[in-house]
């Protein structure tokens, strides 16, 4: 399979994604303070090992909304582009919220089996990854592909787009702590805008 402009562009709007603050990110910074850096790895593995069970239950959906009308195809991209649209405008106004969040420091460190079953859970249970998944997927799927194996395809790239995030964050918060927090806020402002932007040009962008 050539890397084609859908996957380019799956690739750049899953960076943005996976840099976004949010549970999976809050997750491996609790871990990586409470636990350390181990652990963090394996809870990042964790994470991103759920990414093939979101691609798996969106293409169950993708058959149907792939073999109907182009109607049906531009719903969709703009469920895709406002779900996009949505994460940058809450992106932004949480930013400006106070986060104090105290972690407690008592805690045993997991083992590798927990930290990742921590991780995995935390992924799969979380809706938002659910939606987008459902909701957005389909933009990059053409009517000849394989809906499983490209969905899983993309998937991959998003794992692996995570597997290097996440366990750089995981050293930051590590080493700089108190200086990533800080900075946290102007990251979520940055990548709102940037998902607002995205947002915009998929709903006025055609097939």
């Amino acid at each position: 399979m050539t890397l084609d402009g859908s996957i380019v562009a799956f690739i750049g709007i899953a960076a943005l994604l996976t840099i976004l603050p949010g549970a999976d990110m809050a997750l491996v910074a609790k871990v990586t303070l409470l636990d350390g850096r181990r652990a963090a790895f394996f809870t990042s593995l964790g994470i991103c090992a759920g990414l093939p069970v979101h691609a798996t239950a969106s293409a169950l959906g993708l058959s149907f909304i792939l073999a109907t009308s182009a109607e049906a195809f531009t719903l969709v991209k703009f469920a895709g582009a406002a779900y996009l649209a949505y994460l940058g405008l809450r992106t932004i106004h949480d930013s400006f919220r106070l986060a104090s969040e105290a972690v407690v420091a008592a805690s045993r460190a997991q083992t590798s089996r927990a930290a990742f079953a921590q991780g995995w859970l935390s992924n799969v249970l979380n809706p938002k990854v659910a939606l987008f998944y459902l909701t957005f997927l389909p933009q990059f799927i053409s009517p000849g592909d394989n809906v499983l194996a490209k969905s899983l395809l993309l998937a991959g790239i998003h794992a692996v787009l995570g597997l290097v995030w996440l366990p750089l964050y995981a050293y930051a918060i590590d080493r700089i702590g108190a200086v990533v927090r800080g900075a946290r806020h102007w990251l979520e402002r940055v990548s709102g805008a940037a998902l607002i932007g995205l947002g915009v040009r998929l709903a006025l962008e055609r097939r």
